[in-house]
């Protein structure tokens, strides 16, 4: 068996954050959203790992083959013509079974016990509103209909962005199916839509649930990914210098904090330094510099510099702000 992790868009809601590096390397939670589904998939047992990159994909690359030791193959996706698409790119002919994993979704799963199944299996949860989602209609565990982003839904099990499909060439044959017949939702190749194609050939998909998935794709669930992440994981902290740290909080070794008020809900990368600081349920990337500032809901860029007074900002990399 092997992953296919879908790592190719290029997050616009996440910018100006996503203007010099892809979505999938954003840190969350003392690690890049990568690196968090990675660990799963080192949890899962499986050791082959490809990768769909487009936007920037060297830096996936780089990152995944320096962190992590699995067999890793990186194909490109050169347009972006939806999941199944980007999906399709990943897969061979072979009637190996495959685990899809969304590459800016964290789940909380036993990754091991979801892939030994020998059915085809999605995992899905229960959503308030189901228009935004690929939906499942089931009886009795058994999916009977799928439908991507459906305007009037009749179930609210939304699919979850974990799927496992014991033939690629089977799942490999229904996407190019979609594709020779320009079957679309919204403009895209939908995986769901490839999905409900095996269906109709009779094939038999059950369904697991998720107790929590945490989309990364926007401002809003990037922090609820962050706060939920630092809650469970519970990283421990050494004292800094006239400093007060309310967990939960990542803060990385290598930190130099001095003065300064950090947490509740604060992730703190490689080399950052905080003087005279207050901050709260924000997320600094690697390098940061801060100092005299109140920072609350933040995200700041790879080796930006903040001063002044108290804010709401979101800082690319490499930039330099007075808020004074």
């Amino acid at each position: 068996m092997k992953a296919v992790i879908p790592a190719a868009g290029i997050g616009e809601r996440l910018r100006p954050l996503t203007l010099t590096r892809p979505k999938v390397l954003l840190p969350v939670a003392g690690k890049p959203i990568l690196g968090h589904i990675l660990v799963r998939i080192v949890e899962s047992g499986i050791k082959d790992v490809t990768i769909v990159v487009g936007y920037m994909g060297d830096q996936v690359v780089k990152y995944a083959r320096n962190h992590y030791n699995l067999n890793f193959d990186f194909v490109e996706q050169k347009k972006r013509r939806g999941l199944g698409h980007a999906v399709l790119q990943g897969l061979d002919s072979s009637d190996e079974p495959v685990l899809i994993l969304l590459g800016d979704t964290i789940l909380d799963l036993n990754f091991y016990e979801f892939a030994q199944s020998q059915y085809n299996v999605i995992g899905v949860m229960t959503v308030e509103d189901p228009r935004r989602f690929g939906i499942v209609e089931v009886k009795d565990e058994w999916v009977t209909k799928l439908v991507e982003k459906p305007e009037n839904p009749i179930s609210k099990l939304a699919i979850a962005g974990i799927y496992l499909l014991q033939s690629q060439k089977r799942l490999k044959k229904a996407i190019e199916y979609i594709i020779e017949n320009d079957i679309t939702t919204k403009d895209e190749y939908q995986l769901t839509d490839a999905l409900q194609v095996m269906l109709s050939w009779n094939e038999r998909m059950k369904i697991e649930k998720v107790k929590a998935c945490y989309d990364c794709g926007t401002r809003k669930t990037l922090f609820e990914t962050n706060r939920y992440l630092l809650e469970k994981i519970n990283y421990k902290t050494r004292e800094y210098p006239n400093s007060v740290i309310i967990p939960p909080v990542y803060i990385h070794p290598k930190a130099d904090i001095t003065k300064s008020i950090i947490g509740p809900y604060v992730s703190v990368g490689d080399g950052v330094t905080i003087c005279d600081s207050v901050i709260e349920d924000s997320i600094i990337s690697d390098g940061a510099n801060l100092k005299n500032v109140c920072l609350k809901n933040s995200l700041l860029g790879f080796k930006s510099t903040i001063q002044g007074k108290y804010h709401i900002v979101d800082v690319g990399d490499d930039c330099c702000r007075d808020l004074g």
